[in-house]
């Protein structure tokens, strides 16, 4: 593929090698948010077109707003890896992967430019309407591959995408002492919260122990909706604002 007409209007263009058809027809509801984890922006789109790299999304986003198409959003990008969310297992064909510049916590995660998340927001709101993307289908790769994938991250601003129509949310509940349930704790309450949690989306066994898994998925579930404290531990804000997105998600269908 010589090149293409960008799929987001004021997009450049550079064709990554690394893509594919979308499988057995599927079509994107789903958009990941990543952070390209390296050390700059020229870095992350060198990798993203390198064929030898086996990597690619269909959008970067540079720390100044620049928005590069690398893959038709029609057809597959190579982002999400290994990862499922409501039982789907093959994330990359029934998705949009968008890469965020930024170093990641291996090199100073840093906070995310105000013009590179309105850029980010104006992407998705565009994907959103021409995809009919739902707002509980807009993630980060930590929520479809927990353990992973931490990106990308607590510091970046859900509630700032939020606001602006994109995603789902809800205010989280206040931390506060009291009971909590943590690896090596089991029964009923264990069991109540991994159905929540798989109820949301997130890939969790429903065995009433709970592992290192469960721990796992709970760090991921708070980095997006409690990112305040990010422990791996089931208090009662955890619980409460797991319920209340819940909750949301019942009353918007209805």
């Amino acid at each position: 593929m010589s090149g293409f007409a960008p799929d987001h209007p004021g997009a450049e263009v550079r064709v990554s090698p690394n893509f594919g058809p979308r499988r057995d027809g599927q079509r994107p509801d789903m958009i990941i948010l990543h952070y390209t984890g390296m050390a700059s922006g020229h870095a992350a789109e060198e990798r993203l077109c390198d064929p030898e790299s086996e990597v690619s999304s269909h959008y970067l986003v540079h720390e100044d707003g620049r928005i590069v198409q690398m893959v038709r959003e029609s057809d597959r990008a190579w982002h999400a890896g290994k990862s499922s969310w409501r039982g789907v297992n093959d994330i990359n064909s029934c998705s949009v992967g968008i890469e965020i510049v930024n170093p990641g916590h291996e090199l100073g995660y840093a906070p995310f430019p105000e013009r590179q998340i309105e850029a980010v927001i104006a992407l998705c709101r565009g994907i959103v309407a021409r995809h009919r993307v739902p707002p509980v289908q807009v993630l980060a790769h930590s929520d479809v591959a927990p353990g992973r994938k931490v990106d990308p991250g607590e510091k970046f601003p859900w509630q700032s995408l939020f606001e602006a129509g994109v995603g789902h949310l809800v205010e989280p509940s206040p931390i506060s002492s009291g009971p909590c349930l943590g690896e090596g704790d089991s029964g009923p309450d264990v069991e109540k919260l991994q159905s929540m949690l798989a109820l949301y989306g997130y890939g969790v066994e429903i065995t009433g122990a709970y592992d290192a898994q469960t721990r796992i998925v709970v760090e991921a579930f708070q980095r997006h909706f409690r990112p305040r404290l990010v422990d791996g531990i089931a208090d009662g804000s955890t619980f409460r604002t797991l319920e209340r997105l819940l909750a949301s998600v019942a009353q918007d269908l209805e």
